[in-house]
């Protein structure tokens, strides 16, 4: 189960964390996870570009180490990158000394002091470090594009509904994800930009 609108609830309680960039301008933040994948990021970055749109990917390391000229590709097409861990592991399994290193591992191929965690999850002890040197970015909208069980016209429909001026949107190029993405992302973004939306990355501070 997932929340597809963050409750303002989470928001209130977890103040340390980045929901949403409120904004005067109609503003959107897109963001995607668990690249760079070649069968998919390059087609990403090909749809940004179509809508002179700029994102933020959160990346994984062991990623990175295959791929690294789409990581390089990422950062020259003018997106941020944030480190999403070098093995895409949940912080609720592991301890946290060995998720610290698991970050700290990616953060020598990813320069940046965004962090993601995978599955939106971490310890408060984690959320306590990793915040002294990370600005942690979550979301206030996620997507569901790697939910098998949902089709792409309830992904497009609850994208519509919930998306706001300041919102941070979740979208994954990976291989889970590539069937709804693929049809959602240039119907969702069509539909944002006519309606006066501009897409930014997120600033590092």
């Amino acid at each position: 189960m997932y929340f597809v609108k963050t409750p303002a609830l989470f928001k209130w309680f977890y103040k340390q964390i980045v929901w949403d960039i409120p904004s005067d301008e109609k503003v959107i933040y897109l963001t995607f996870d668990d690249g760079p994948i070649p069968e998919i990021t390059q087609w990403v970055l090909e749809i940004l570009k179509e809508y002179n749109a700029k994102a933020t990917f959160f990346c994984v390391g062991e990623n990175v180490k295959k791929y690294p000229e789409i990581f390089s590709d990422i950062t020259q097409n003018g997106h941020a990158v944030g480190n999403h861990t070098f093995h895409h592991i949940s912080g609720w399994k592991t301890a946290k000394n060995a998720y610290i290193e698991n970050v700290e591992r990616a953060a020598e191929l990813i320069e940046s002091n965004l962090f993601r965690p995978p599955y939106g999850k971490m310890t408060p002890a984690q959320m306590r470090e990793l915040g002294k040197k990370y600005r942690l970015i979550y979301w206030d909208v996620l997507s569901g594009d790697f939910d098998k069980s949902v089709d792409y016209k309830t992904c497009l429909k609850k994208l519509k509904k919930h998306t706001k001026s300041g919102s941070i949107v979740v979208f994954h190029d990976s291989i889970k994800s590539e069937k709804v993405l693929r049809m959602v992302l240039p119907e969702i973004m069509d539909y944002w930009q006519t309606n006066g939306f501009i897409f930014k990355k997120i600033a590092s501070n």
